[in-house]
């Protein structure tokens, strides 16, 4: 997490990392997006707002979401956003969510899946289970994604990045998506089971 003020908006200015997340009511919050998932969620009566950046390591359909060690890291980057939020006085209730990314950015194995398409889908899955509605999304396609999110109006700016592969952000997102999938190797060769609540 980088913070800086920006002379464009005269404001604090907070950029997340992959399998970062952060919550303001007034600070811009920007990612870089490739094949990750961002997703912005506001409280419409608190105001409070805050941004995720995350990505599943392999694929996983909605159906086995619960059953799947990869949809952990997912729900794990979605219950830190929403706990956060409600820790600083949100009501689930009264959320919103703008869901970006899902970029064919990143080279993946073939036995690894469709992990776009496999993020995409679980990130809509879990809204709907926690019935948060979906006002706004970009998802999918062959580009990276800037994104910058301003809390107090909810407003998204997004740019489409015909040359992602520069970025240092897309870089930093293939080397999550390394640490991930080493992650979940470690996991399944330990015998790794995962815990409900």
């Amino acid at each position: 997490m980088y913070k800086r003020y920006s002379n464009n908006f005269h404001r604090n200015m907070v950029i997340i990392y992959p399998g970062e997340f952060y919550v303001s009511t007034h600070d811009i919050i920007a990612t870089v997006l490739g094949s990750c998932i961002a997703v912005c969620i506001k409280d419409k009566k608190t105001g409070i707002a805050g941004m995720n950046h995350f990505m599943l390591p392999g694929d996983v359909r909605s159906e086995d979401m619960f059953l799947s060690a990869s949809a952990k890291y997912g729900m794990f980057a979605m219950e830190q956003l929403i706990n956060e939020m409600i820790k600083k006085k949100g009501s689930k209730k009264d959320f919103e969510a703008k869901v970006f990314g899902g970029g064919h950015v990143l080279n993946f194995r073939k036995t690894d899946g469709n992990v776009p398409e496999a993020n995409i889908e679980f990130v809509k899955a879990f809204l709907n289970m926690e019935q948060i509605t979906i006002v706004k999304q970009d998802v999918g396609g062959f580009a990276g994604r800037k994104i910058l999110f301003f809390p107090d109006t909810a407003k998204v700016l997004l740019k489409r990045l015909e040359s992602s592969v520069d970025s240092k952000l897309i870089k930093a997102e293939q080397s999550y998506k390394t640490k991930l999938f080493k992650e979940k190797e470690r996991f399944q060769e330990a015998g790794g089971d995962l815990t409900l609540f």
